[in-house]
């Protein structure tokens, strides 16, 4: 009975699961071996939310991660990052194959809702056709970076700069070596850095089901699952147009001195990172206020399910999208690619989008009571957390302790997954349906 009653939940699993990577994280960069002579004692707090960013691959930062941390920390960070990438059920299925241990059904379960899969079957081949995938991706963005980075810091510092931003990039992480908390603003007219990282991180936010579909079907467009086709439409549809509305919108600001290539570069970076990768290659808190506002809506949009992206996801915006348009046009059902929605589907993106919204709005309500900040670089700060981005105003360093916190959570959140993180918490049996009397309401 005391076992039944103590039984989690997958989702209360991956949820518990994040916890435990984040406390460890924690506890081993506060050790002295992690941070740099001559830099001061790592807090608490700041030991905790560095392992909150990497683990929910944010990127938001509180102490430069090329000055403060030393060797080990960079190393434990990294590790964070792609744990929290692949997700730690996907590592840890990954050591069991390597131990060629029995899968249990329960892990299994579990598996299955970490990725989003919608089958259980084949869930053990999938897991090891992300980890081959994984690997090759990173690898292959590491060679290409390491055609700058070796001739700039020589074999040693620039084969570990290649690793390491190309983990960072595939799995939307954003951290960045290079110090003074610049990113890759020094590489902002650099087509070879610029289009592998975007390469990076395209392909880890388009989601393992994504690749998995394409690699069965040939790439061929007509026969893909429904899914896959939204997921490349709109990941097109956002990144291409973000760009040219950033182009735009940045034409009399930050793009007054670039040549045409480096403006046309800049923007559809800018796009690209800002749908959950945290990169940027210009300083955000010098955008206009329209940029701004463009890139809190890719942030909140952010990647696809199942994928090292945040954000509700590709599908949820569409979804939405959909049945507006059918409901405009009186339409019986929202039709996409020839095939109908479910309206179970419309639910659960309804759920996603206000719950999502809802954080944000409360978490910059919380924080603007505490401190005397702008408050359009307090809810793109939310907004970056929320969908685990990691670009920021420069307001990070600036949060006082509760600020910070709060931060913290949104990230959390946005890594598991608002949805998920309120049903693990409530999570409880089922009980009987009741249907209640039906009264009518006028709408609109």
């Amino acid at each position: 009975m005391v076992r039944s009653r103590m039984r989690l939940s997958n989702l209360q699993i991956v949820a518990l699961g994040y916890f435990l990577v984040i406390l460890t994280g924690t506890l081993l960069l506060m050790l002295p071996i992690s941070t740099q002579e001559g830099q001061p004692p790592t807090s608490v707090l700041d030991a905790l939310f560095t392992a909150v960013s990497a683990s929910c691959v944010t990127g938001l930062v509180v102490v430069d991660t090329g000055t403060h941390w030393t060797l080990f920390g960079q190393l434990v960070i990294l590790g964070l990052i792609q744990i929290g990438g692949l997700g730690f059920m996907t590592i840890s299925l990954g050591f069991l194959l390597l131990m060629r241990k029995r899968i249990g059904l329960r892990h299994r379960e579990v598996m299955v809702e970490s990725i989003n899969s919608m089958q259980i079957g084949g869930v053990v081949r999938l897991t090891r056709k992300i980890l081959y995938g994984t690997l090759l991706f990173e690898g292959l963005g590491a060679l290409f970076l390491a055609i700058r980075f070796i001739p700039q810091f020589g074999w040693k510092q620039g084969a570990y700069f290649s690793v390491f931003h190309s983990i960072s990039a595939f799995c939307n992480a954003g951290f960045d070596l290079f110090g003074n908390y610049n990113s890759i603003v020094a590489y902002a007219d650099d087509a070879l850095v610029n289009f592998t990282l975007m390469g990076l991180i395209t392909m880890g936010g388009l989601g393992f089901l994504v690749w998995e579909d394409l690699w069965q079907k040939k790439w061929s467009f007509r026969h893909l699952r429904l899914q896959t086709k939204i997921v490349l439409s709109t990941s097109f549809a956002l990144t291409v147009g973000g760009g040219f509305l950033l182009l735009m919108l940045e034409r009399n600001n930050l793009n007054v001195d670039m040549s045409n290539s480096e403006r046309l570069l800049t923007a559809f970076f800018q796009s690209c990172t800002a749908r959950t990768a945290g990169f940027n290659s210009v300083d955000p808190g010098a955008m206009t206020s329209g940029s701004k506002m463009l890139m809190m809506l890719l942030m909140f949009i952010g990647g696809s399910p199942g994928s090292t992206a945040g954000g509700i996801k590709t599908t949820t915006l569409m979804v939405i999208l959909m049945y507006t348009l059918a409901g405009v046009r009186h339409a019986r059902s929202a039709n996409i690619f020839g095939r109908r929605l479910e309206e179970d589907a419309l639910h659960k993106a309804i759920y996603v989008f206000f719950v999502n919204l809802i954080f944000v709005i409360l978490g910059t309500i919380a924080i603007c009571s505490v401190q005397n900040l702008e408050l359009t670089d307090v809810l793109f700060e939310a907004f970056s957390a929320m969908g685990t981005v990691g670009i920021s105003t420069g307001i990070t360093r600036e949060l006082e302790v509760f600020s910070r916190l709060v931060i913290i959570f949104l990230m959390y959140c946005g890594r598991v997954g608002s949805i998920s993180f309120a049903v693990a918490l409530m999570e409880r049996k089922a009980v009987p349906p009741v249907t209640m009397p039906l009264e009518k309401i006028t709408i609109g």
